[in-house]
């Protein structure tokens, strides 16, 4: 079976989104085959979109169990879901909060876009349009939002619980399972959202910014691999160190960390605060690697850490 030809799309055709989001908070449950996801949204009109225009959020393949209005269970009327968006036909022209309630299978999700599960790992891969595999989102990389975050998974076989931004509480729940909180002060677009949950031991470290605060610096990988991880740990605080020297920047977050497993389906992605890599362009064993080895992770955790603060859609 062949794809369908690919589109072109124009500048011409551009339209400012109708709605924005100004904060996004998500509770998201992990389960290898029904992980629940609820969002609540905070939208506003969009001056520049059109009057009175429905909100059409994105979707795939997600099991809808509930949409809320300011708390108000919406009746099946004021809504309509398919396999690709859900539209709310008359929403209040003003700011509103919007939860919707959705399952998903990450065992199941063969695409390995949006959230999914191998070899006991949790992952998400949100570039270009992953997101919308999580919950039902206006999906496009001009609407920026911050994120808040509380995850929650059997902590036994995923003791570590992570996403972008601060991490700002753990805690235990019921039948064997626990949680974390996190908190992403900045707004960012969809795709750079990245969630993470694993049996994974970090190498840690710590840089200075320019202004005298302290960053909190951890790269995650599987146990047996920590020793290989010195490199791209040194080579993460140059690039962090060279950002400042020549332009200024200085690191926004209190913490930044990178994960690197072969469960990974692409090379690498600069999600804010949270970069993933795939194990192969970060890793290099000091007996074995070349210089060539050594200059390649030097320069992509440079790249992805550069990414990181608006990512590549937006550059």
């Amino acid at each position: 079976m062949r794809d369908p030809e690919a589109q072109a799309i124009c500048l011409s055709d551009y339209r400012p989104p109708n709605w924005l989001i100004e904060t996004v908070d998500l509770d998201v449950r992990l389960h290898p085959n029904a992980t629940k996801v609820v969002s609540t949204l905070r939208l506003r009109p969009n001056p520049k979109g059109e009057a009175n225009a429905p909100l059409v959020l994105d979707g795939d393949e997600l099991t809808l169990a509930g949409v809320f209005l300011d708390g108000e269970k919406l009746g099946a009327n004021s809504y309509a879901a398919t396999s690709s968006s859900l539209t709310v036909h008359e929403p209040p022209r003003k700011i509103f909060d919007l939860t919707i309630e959705t399952t998903i299978d990450p065992s199941a999700n063969t695409k390995l876009m949006g959230l999914y599960r191998s070899n006991d790992i949790y992952c998400t891969q949100c570039e270009a349009e992953g997101f919308r595999r999580i919950t039902f989102f206006p999906d496009r990389p001009d609407v920026l939002s911050r994120f808040s975050v509380r995850m929650e998974a059997e902590e036994a076989r995923f003791p570590i619980l992570l996403t972008n931004g601060n991490a700002l509480r753990t805690g235990r729940a019921d039948g064997g399972r626990h949680w974390a909180e996190w908190e992403d002060p900045f707004p960012k677009p969809s795709y750079l959202f990245a969630l993470v949950a694993g049996d994974l031991k970090a190498n840690r470290d710590r840089f200075t910014t320019m202004s005298g605060r302290t960053v909190d610096l951890a790269i995650w990988v599987r146990e047996a691999d920590l020793p290989k991880t010195s490199h791209a740990m040194e080579s993460l605080k140059q690039a962090m160190a060279w950002d400042e020297r020549v332009y200024g920047r200085e690191y926004d977050l209190d913490q930044f960390n990178i994960v690197a497993v072969s469960d990974f389906n692409m090379g690498a992605m600069e999600n804010k605060g949270l970069n993933i890599f795939n194990s192969a362009y970060v890793l290099a064993d000091p007996d074995t690697a070349t210089d060539v080895d050594f200059d390649n992770i030097a320069r992509v955790v440079a790249h992805e850490y550069f990414h990181n603060w608006s990512g590549n859609r937006v550059t």
